[in-house]
């Protein structure tokens, strides 16, 4: 049975071990480095650990932790009310396709609504149609496209 729940201190070395899965799969995609930049598992788990307005989930099936979301909530500039941003949602290649990513979306969601948002960012990279497709089934649609070129 798949479940998404907050994540809890003892959660947190494979929250690392999941984050850092993530890190390399979206680094080796178009646009990916620079997403990501240098920024390690650690680093990221401690900034949303320690952030007042932001969150882990874990997504389990039959209690083993084979997932990891996080969002944040902030106020975007000339806005008023807060949104919120979807900042990773991975689950394992063997353990997807079986609800654990929808039940992270939805607890993210859930998360968001409750902390006051607005509205809810997501973030895919270019070609990456799954994961586009996904954030769709979820509700989201395609605001914004952001290009960027690369100065040195």
């Amino acid at each position: 049975m798949e479940t998404a729940r907050p994540a809890r201190d003892e959660d947190m070395p494979a929250c690392a071990e999941l984050l850092a899965m993530a890190l390399t799969t979206v680094g080796s995609m178009r646009g990916g480095a620079a997403l990501v930049g240098d920024v390690t598992a650690a680093e990221l788990l401690a900034r949303w650990t320690d952030a007042t307005r932001a969150t882990i989930y874990v997504g389990a099936i039959h209690d083993v932790v084979v997932g990891l979301a996080a969002a944040t909530v902030g106020v975007r500039a000339h806005a008023t009310e807060p949104s919120g941003r979807i900042e990773c949602c991975f689950v394992e290649e063997g353990a997807r396709g079986v609800g654990v990513g929808s039940a992270l979306m939805e607890s993210l969601v859930a998360w968001c609504t409750q902390s006051g948002c607005h509205d809810i960012d997501a973030l895919a990279l270019p070609g990456d149609r799954l994961s586009k497709q996904r954030m769709e089934a979820a509700g989201f649609t395609a605001r914004l496209l952001v290009l960027n070129r690369r100065l040195n």
